[in-house]
């Protein structure tokens, strides 16, 4: 009888993990970045090269800059000289490593990264698309147009919201709930203006990112059904599952949250409450490509879809490999520079982006080290 392997170690025939790199970029915004809760002026990629057999797999996050020593200090050790082809046993070896560390936030986005990264490594070991290797569920993926910030005024709304209709992109959103959800009004003129842009065929999304109270959400979904507002993200705090299961339970629009899971107990308590119709999930977040797929699992059999938040180069193959995958976010922001960053980036021309179909092995990306360099920061 063959003996099973134990986590970690390197069966005949597997390479292994030789190092693990990270680094770190930092790249202002083209315009001024604001939402309901936060404003910001740039934005920080944490970036992984995982080495095996003299290729190299790429993974990433976006958060503080923080999440490299995590890296370097926490998570590399666990990995370096340990099997490449066993991203989940890495993925739970990397979490049970920092249950005193703190599990959540800065740390999970470096589980992420590092996580991400070795799938990848995985794929391109194996000279795969990475969706050939997970498995295929679908070909293409729908994509939805987001951004519409608080911070920008009507011109540069109606601007970006004409950009993604000229690609075929049928389906848009907007930030709502400015000010903590002091600029009702103000919320209420930026809707109508995004329906008018688009016109009445198009999928109308808003996202209060949490800042709205229970009441005023239900009452600003009510105000917004007749501009065609079909999702409703964060109307209140995520946390809050009482409240977004309220929410949901009082309007017709489909509401969504999940982006700030970051681990799987998280999903399962959110899909099971009823708060939400749609659950997003975010790979840079969430404990990467492994937890992802097991929260659209979760998803799957409470009969609810997923979608993949921002970070859209990074969720097109996950996403197309499970049976329920709404759409994913095409975030003007981590589109900007993902494109910036990286050579092999998707065209969401109609609508839809086809992870894979250039035959690149992996997910595809390959590091613009030039540009990428003029930002890098660590």
């Amino acid at each position: 009888m063959t003996q099973a392997a134990s986590p970690g170690q390197v069966l005949r025939g597997s390479p292994a993990v030789d190092d693990l790199a990270v680094s770190v970029y930092r790249i202002p915004t083209d315009l001024p970045g604001g939402d309901a809760t936060l404003t910001w002026e740039a934005t920080t990629l944490v970036l992984v090269e995982a080495l095996a057999a003299g290729v190299t797999g790429l993974g990433f996050t976006y958060g503080s800059p923080a999440t490299a020593p995590v890296i370097e200090h926490e998570l590399a050790d666990l990995v370096v000289g340990h099997d490449a082809f066993d991203a989940p046993a890495a993925n739970d070896r990397m979490g049970r490593a920092l249950r005193n560390a703190g599990r959540p936030g800065i740390a999970a986005g470096a589980v992420s990264a590092v996580d991400t990264a070795l799938w990848d490594l995985k794929a391109r070991l194996l000279d795969l698309p990475l969706l050939r290797l997970l498995g295929a569920a679908r070909t293409e993926v729908a994509v939805y147009g987001s951004g519409g910030l608080t911070t920008y005024n009507d011109d540069q709304l109606v601007e970006q919201l004409r950009g993604w209709t000229d690609q075929g992109i049928d389906r848009v959103k907007i930030k709502v709930a400015e000010s903590w959800g002091r600029q009702e009004a103000r919320d209420l003129h930026r809707t109508a203006l995004a329906r008018r842009t688009v016109g009445k065929t198009a999928e109308l999304y808003v996202d209060a990112n949490g800042g709205y109270t229970r009441k005023q959400a239900i009452r600003m979904a009510a105000a917004m059904s007749g501009l065609g507002v079909t999702w409703l993200e964060e109307p209140v705090s995520s946390d809050d599952l009482t409240g977004l299961r309220e929410v949901r339970d009082a309007v017709t629009a489909d509401v969504a949250a999940g982006e700030y899971g970051y681990d799987l107990p998280y999903f399962a308590r959110m899909a099971a409450s009823g708060a939400v119709d749609c659950l997003q999930a975010d790979v840079t977040r969430c404990g990467g490509i492994t937890i992802w797929l097991r929260a659209a699992a979760v998803a799957e059999g409470l009969g609810l879809h997923i979608s993949g938040h921002c970070a859209p180069h990074l969720h097109a193959h996950v996403a197309a490999a499970v049976p329920n995958t709404r759409h994913l976010e095409w975030f003007h922001d981590h589109v900007r520079i993902e494109n910036m960053l990286f050579h092999g980036t998707l065209d969401p021309r109609g609508g839809t982006v086809a992870p894979g179909a250039s035959g690149e092995p992996g997910h595809g990306l390959a590091l613009n080290r030039k540009t990428a360099d003029r930002y890098r920061t660590a």
